[in-house]
Parts: C-alpha cells; structure tokens; sequence
C-alpha cells in the first residue's frame, strides 16, 4: 500500500443540516431517561438490547466518516463525560432494565421480550471513545457498575475504530477487562485511497492495522465494517479485494479475529452523498472475506 501523509482532522461541510435518528428501540436518542452519557438500543450486531456509554460528548472524533450520524455542527450538551454521573445514570438505566420497566418506555413498548434481555454495555459515543481523557477511569466505572448490578453477566464492548489502542491509559483499560468483555475494531477499507474517501481520517492506515495486530495477538478483536453506497455507486470490487486481503494478512500475522462484521448505513446521515448498500452486495462481501481469508464474516 502507497504511504501518504495525513491529512488534517476535518469537518463536514457546514449548512447542512443533519436528520435526527428514530425515537426508538432501534434509532440512538441520546436523551433517554434524561441521561447525559447513558442510552439504551436495539442492535442486531448484539442481537438485542445494549446500552451505550457515551464517552464523547464533546464529539470529538479523527475520523468524519461519510456514513456518520452525528452532527458535529450542533452545540455540544456537555464537554466532557463525568464519571460520577455516568456511573449513577448506568446503574439507575440498569434497574430499569432489571424490573422490566423498559417495556414500557416509549419506543420500546411491543418489543418482544428477548430483544429486550440486555446483551452488553458499549463503549463508544458520539466520537471515537479511546480519546476520552478519562477512558480508564469509565472502563474501571462500568466494571465496578456491573459488579454490584445483581443482574445476569453482560459484556462490556468497546467500539472503536483502533486509532487510540496503543494509548497508554486505553491500554491500561483493556486489560483489566475480563476475557468475557470484547473490543470491536472498525476497518471499512483496504486501501489509503479508499479509507480517504469512506473515513476522511487523521491518521494513516497502516495505524489502525497496527493497532488492529498489537491487540489482537493478545486477546480476540472483531472487526466491524461499514460499507455505503457512495453517490449511488458500490465499492469498487478492486477495494473489496484489498480489503478482504487486508483481513488476511492480520490473520497471517497472528491475529486473533472471532468475527467480521458486515453492514451498511441504516441511519440518518448528514452526508447526502451515501446511502445503503443491498443486502445482496453485504452477501457478496461476507463470501469474498470468508474465501480470501478463511475468517467467519456475517452480513447485518
């Protein structure tokens, strides 16, 4: 892969403005039960409810992905995540989920009842959760939460998209997880050229790959990837190809990977230029991962 400098942290274009997501079960409203950095959703990637911890609510992010939801031109509700309050709105949402009381919150009543069994408590936000000033002391908040929840195990899921792995404090963090708890590591492209065009990032490539590699070798990474359709238009098949030969080569090199995730923009963007991809075109992917590199993919 050619080596290119980065470009800088950028922002999307102003004067748009961007739709808000769904009040529901399966949208992402960051106001739920009043909480600040505390939000309850459906996932089909955790195949039921999760609650997010939004460890940005500043917004701040090196990536300006195409395909992202958040409106970073909107004023921000606080600059940084409060770890006291965070933890007290965690353990006031997680009664609410153990009493059943979430069945009958708007959005989420008629829901069946499996999808509303909590599956995990994520990581991830508004931005990218490992340039959180205090990653550690929310990893070491959550898990301290969970403890004394009385509720049945969940795992904790840090979503990321790999840039801030090797940060110390992030590093600290994930290792005083459990070997229950899981990291998804986002890679959407396999080349520089295309990671320009889908991620618009401040940092190389090669840096997520590395990062991808350093914590995989240690304990198992699942890999999300996002993949819009780009003013109407596919992924080019050559960039599939990279890809999917990107994936290999982490596995080659020792990687442990349970799971590629493969999906499409399903949420509200500020970006008119991309849209969903068809189910038919994730398929063909999942089928060009699985025989290039032999890793278990899955089309959500």
């Amino acid at each position: 892969m050619p080596t290119v400098e980065p470009p800088a942290l950028r922002k999307p274009p102003s004067g748009r403005a961007a739709s808000r997501p769904p009040s529901t079960a399966f949208g992402t409203p960051r106001d739920f039960l009043g909480n600040r950095f505390v939000y309850a959703v459906v996932s089909p990637r955790a195949r039921g409810l999760s609650l997010g911890v939004n460890l940005n609510p500043d917004k701040e992010c090196n990536f300006d992905c195409i395909y992202c939801e958040v409106d970073r031109h909107a004023r921000c509700g606080a600059a940084q995540l409060n770890v006291e309050v965070m933890a007290e709105e965690l353990s006031r949402t997680l009664g609410l989920v153990e009493s059943g009381g979430l069945a009958q919150m708007p959005g989420f009543q008629g829901l069946p009842p499996d999808l509303l069994k909590l599956r995990q408590v994520n990581l991830s936000g508004d931005g990218e959760p490992t340039l959180c000033p205090v990653f550690l002391d929310v990893v070491q908040a959550v898990m301290h939460v969970r403890a004394r929840s009385g509720l049945p195990f969940f795992k904790i899921v840090l979503i990321t998209n790999a840039t801030g792995l090797d940060r110390p404090q992030v590093a600290e963090g994930i290792r005083s997880l459990t070997a229950r708890d899981e990291v998804w590591a986002k890679l959407d492209v396999g080349t520089q050229a295309w990671m320009e065009r889908i991620n618009r990032p401040a940092v190389l490539l090669d840096k997520v790959l590395a990062n991808i590699l350093a914590l995989a070798r240690q304990r198992p990474v699942v890999i999300q990837s996002m993949f819009p359709l780009v003013n109407g238009q596919e992924p080019p098949e050559q960039e599939i190809r990279e890809y999917a030969l990107r994936l290999k080569e982490l596995k080659d090199a020792g990687a442990n990977i349970p799971l590629v995730q493969i999906y499409s923009a399903t949420r509200p963007t500020p970006h008119s230029e991309c849209g969903h991809l068809p189910l038919r075109s994730l398929a063909r992917i999942a089928q060009v991962v699985r025989d290039t590199s032999g890793l278990r993919a899955e089309v959500f």
